[in-house]
Parts: C-alpha cells; structure tokens; sequence
C-alpha cells in the first residue's frame, strides 16, 4: 500500500508555489519539446509546436473550467455565478480541457492556413508525458480519490486504503508515452500518433472511472451512472478508430 502523503504548496521564497500547477506547467513544457523534436525531425516547424502550446492551453484552461461548472457543479454555480471567476478555488474538467485544447489548436492551425492532420499528429506524440506529468501533480494532492480497495497500488487515504485515479492516470501515460518513443524508434508512418492517442486515453478514461469514488468528501457527477469523461472517452475513442482507419495526414 501507498501512504497518503498531500503535498499540496511549498514556500519559494515570498512566493507560495501550488505542486498541481507546478505539474501541470512542467507536463505542458514537457511534452511540447517531445512534440517539437518530432516536428523537426518530419520537416515540420517546431515553432508551431510551441505556439500551439500557448494557444492550446488558454483554450484547455477555458474548457476545464466552463466543463467544471457545467457539468460537475453546475447547481453551486447557478446559485451563485460569481463563483465562476474563483479560478483560485480550484475546478477544472481534463475532459474539458482536452476539448478546449483540440479546438483552440484547430482554430489556430486554420488561421495560420497550416496542415491540421499533421500538426495534430505531432502534438499527440508529446500529449501522453505532458498529460502523465500533470496527473502526477493530481496524485501528489490525492484530488480523484476512488473505491475502497486493497490493491497493492491503493493509497492509504484517512478513511481507508482506497484507489487513486491520479496515480492510475498518470501511469497509463507514462506507458503509452514509451509506446510511442517505441514506434518512433520503428519509424512509425505519419497518422499514427493521433488516432493511438485518442483511442488509448478514451479507453483508459473509460474504464479507470468506474473506480472512481462514489462516497466522501470528492464525488463526481453521474449522468447516466457514467462521469462526463467516461461520456466523453466513449466518443474520443470512437473518434480515434475513425480516424485510424482514415490514417490520412
């Protein structure tokens, strides 16, 4: 078992420094460069990959949060909807932020009259490590508690050993993330990346939140008995295998 350690801040000086945050902007930077060192390899400007980042993660910020408020707490938001704008309380959706990612890299590829498909398979190559590296930070502050169990890999929460879909999350995309340095190695044709992404994740996603806590004090919603992101890993996975079976870049 796995003891329950939260570590949430660290004093940097004046500064307080939030581990999630920390993470998230590591995996952002992380996985660009992976992204970026593909894109130059395929004759593809590696700048591109960088601007994607800054655009991609404005629009993943926007969709986790709006993915939040719509569907994990809507009725905190209609009583109050200033709530809203307390970015600072936390509330974000990766379902979300995923969504928001992929249509703000989309419009932005579209403005700059760039290859869609080509960029997009790029970006996916990188998406795994940056998103492994984020869901660290979501372990280190045990925000997607899950079932009671007694797993080796359980975490010992206060109110019993208990599954923890950060951990999970994070190594599903540190092994697809070695999947993929495996096919670059085997010099894997263009259009490969993006569909295995999208299939892999709608899966993983899928399957790992029925293990998601359905008591204490970090639920979340249910529509239908499945999670937003159990709805919205069913239709990427689907999307993956369209766009598999296309293979067109």
């Amino acid at each position: 078992m796995i003891p329950y350690i939260q570590f949430v801040s660290f004093q940097l000086g004046p500064l307080t420094i939030y581990v999630w945050g920390l993470m998230v902007a590591l995996g952002i930077l992380a996985g660009t460069w992976l992204a970026a060192r593909l894109a130059r390899e395929r004759g593809l400007n590696p700048q591109v990959m960088w601007d994607l980042a800054f655009w991609g993660t404005l629009g993943g910020f926007v969709g986790a949060r709006l993915a939040h408020v719509a569907f994990y707490a809507p009725e905190t938001y209609l009583a109050d909807p200033w709530r809203i704008l307390a970015i600072r309380d936390g509330g974000y959706s990766s379902a979300g932020a995923i969504i928001g990612g992929i249509l703000c890299g989309v419009l932005y590829l579209k403005w700059k009259k760039l290859s869609v498909a080509a960029y997009a398979d790029v970006g996916a190559f990188g998406a795994p490590l940056g998103y492994a590296i984020g869901r660290v930070g979501c372990f280190l502050i045990h925000d997607h508690p899950g079932t009671l169990t007694s797993f080796v890999l359980g975490v010992k929460y206060p109110d019993g050993v208990r599954h923890d879909l950060g951990l999970y999350e994070a190594l599903s995309g540190f092994a697809l993330t070695l999947l993929f340095v495996v096919l670059w190695k085997r010099k894997a044709p263009a259009g490969s990346y993006a569909p295995l992404f999208l299939i892999w994740y709608g899966a993983s996603r899928f399957f790992l939140d029925f293990l998601r806590a359905t008591d204490g004090a970090i639920v979340d919603a249910r529509y239908g008995n499945l999670t937003p992101a159990q709805w919205l890993g069913a239709a990427l996975f689907v999307w993956g295998l369209w766009l598999y079976r296309r293979r067109v870049v």
